[in-house]
C-alpha cells in the first residue's frame, strides 16, 4: 500500500523541523505533504528546505480544511492511503507501522490512553464526551475521536462528503464513513502532552462547533 503522510501546520516554525526530521527517518520526503494553513511565520520555508511537498492556504482556514486539501492532493497523486499526523510532535513516527498492520480497516484511528493523570482535566473530559457522542452517532465504538493520528484509505477520502473546516472535521469523517459502510478500527498509540504546550482547541468555541455538527448529523 502506497501512503502519504499529511501534516497540517499553522505557525509551527518552532516544531516543524524537528517533527519532519523524525518522520523522515521512516518515510522519504517525497511521500510527506505539509499543508501550510496560512502560517505567518517560517513554517512553509522550513518545510520546503527539507524537501517535502508543501501546499499552502493563503489564509488560515482550519485543521479540517487543511486535511481536506491534503486528501485532494493525495488522491490526485496516486496514493492508496494517507496517514495524518500533527505538526507539533505529539505523534511518534516510530508508531506508523501500527497503522499499516491494523487489518482490513478503511479508517484507523489512534487510541491514546488518556487519563486525568497524564492529560489536562479539560482535555480528558472533552475527549470522553466527544468520543461517546461520536460513537453513538456512528454506531461504532470509538475510544479517541479527537486523535489526529490516523490512516485513511483513498476510498474514504474520495467518497465521504465533508462540509466542516475546523477540528470537528475529525468527527464528521468518522460518523459519515461508518454510516457509508466503511470499516473503522483503532490502534494504541502513545499519549504525549508536553508541559506548557498550549492547545489550539478552544474549549468553548470548538465544543459549540462539535455540538452543532452532532445535531446536524443526528437529523440526517
Amino acid at each position: 500500500m502506497r501512503y502519504c503522510i499529511i501534516i497540517p501546520a499553522y505557525n509551527e516554525e518552532k516544531k516543524i523541523e524537528k517533527t519532519l526530521r523524525k518522520v523522515m527517518e521512516y518515510v522519504p520526503p517525497e511521500d510527506i505533504l505539509v499543508v501550510d494553513d496560512g502560517s505567518r511565520d517560517r513554517t512553509r520555508e522550513i518545510a520546503e528546505k527539507l524537501g517535502v511537498n508543501v501546499v499552502s492556504h493563503e489564509k488560515n482556514m482550519g485543521k479540517g480544511m487543511a486535511h481536506r486539501t491534503g486528501f485532494r492532493w493525495v488522491c490526485g497523486h496516486g496514493y492508496d492511503a494517507a496517514i495524518t499526523m500533527d505538526a507539533d510532535g505529539q505523534h511518534k513516527p516510530e508508531e506508523l507501522e501500527r497503522f499499516l498492520h491494523a487489518g482490513e480497516y478503511d479508517l484507523v484511528i489512534g487510541k491514546r490512553d488518556i487519563t486525568i493523570r497524564n492529560s489536562p482535566v479539560v482535555r480528558y473530559w472533552t475527549n470522553r464526551t466527544t468520543s461517546l457522542i461520536t460513537s453513538l452517532l456512528a454506531g461504532v465504538r470509538v475510544s479517541d475521536s479527537q486523535c489526529g493520528y490516523r490512516l485513511i484509505k483513498k476510498a474514504v477520502m474520495e467518497k465521504v462528503p465533508l462540509t466542516t473546516t475546523r477540528f470537528q472535521t475529525e468527527t464528521e469523517i468518522i460518523v459519515k464513513a461508518a454510516r457509508m459502510g466503511f470499516r473503522i478500527g483503532e490502534v494504541p498509540i502513545s499519549t504525549v502532552y508536553e508541559p506548557g504546550r498550549k492547545s489550539r482547541i478552544n474549549p468553548f468555541i470548538d465544543t459549540l462547533r462539535f455540538l452543532k455538527l452532532a445535531i446536524r448529523l443526528l437529523l440526517l
